[in-house]
């Protein structure tokens, strides 16, 4: 990639996030497996970096997700499977925030899940790494804890759609942009965050953040 992949989240212009992707997750909310990938956009002013601080407006109650995040390297346009992995410019670790009472409000009123998922400070991002450094994303350790209680813990290998089937499937969709970031689901275990909590999460060996909430 042209610049620093680190600083993907002040060159990106959307979020893709996949919903459901995680069969533990399916089984925890006795569902059934998604045929086709659920995408939903998030608008970037959600980005927040480590040192920000996650505000829960008032009236929402927010749940954590923990994340694996793809970073677009290249634009693209109907990538097939197999030449998805071309277009993968690097990794991070990142938390899709989720205001649970505003979603069910929306499904009951077949709304989208904007409102839900993308007030300010809802995607708290780490670092990121390239590409390279994580040679099998789909066999990863992702887990989350919240005052240091682990909440989250489980492999990307659980996937319903793995990394370059998601990439794939979104490009298909919509023109895929270098910065772009495609957040991949979250596994089981997803809970409330309050004024006053710190949240922590890891990528393997790879990768851990820390965030506080207010």
């Amino acid at each position: 990639m042209s610049r620093d992949v680190k600083q993907f989240y002040t060159l990106g212009k959307k979020i893709v996030g996949a919903g459901v992707n995680y069969r533990s997750l399916v089984a925890e909310r006795s569902g059934s497996v998604p045929k086709k990938p659920i995408l939903f956009l998030k608008p970037t002013t959600t980005y927040i970096a480590e040192g920000q601080v996650i505000e829960i407006p008032e009236g929402y109650e927010v749940n954590h997700e923990v994340e694996l995040g793809v970073i677009i390297g290249q634009k693209c346009k109907n990538v097939s499977i197999d030449e998805a992995d071309k277009y993968i410019g690097g990794f991070c670790l990142a938390l899709d925030l989720t205001a649970m009472n505003i979603i069910s409000e929306a499904r009951e009123s077949g709304l989208p899940w904007t409102t839900g998922k993308g007030f300010d400070t809802a995607t708290p991002v780490s670092s990121a790494i390239a590409k390279d450094q994580l040679p099998g994303p789909d066999a990863v350790r992702l887990w989350c804890s919240v005052n240091d209680q682990i909440r989250q813990d489980c492999s990307t290998s659980d996937m319903v759609f793995p990394v370059k089937e998601l990439v794939s499937y979104a490009s298909r969709n919509m023109t895929l942009e270098p910065y772009d970031l495609i957040l991949t689901g979250s596994p089981a275990g997803v809970g409330p965050i309050r004024s006053g909590d710190v949240i922590k999460a890891g990528l393997g060996d790879l990768i851990t953040m820390c965030f506080k909430v207010k």
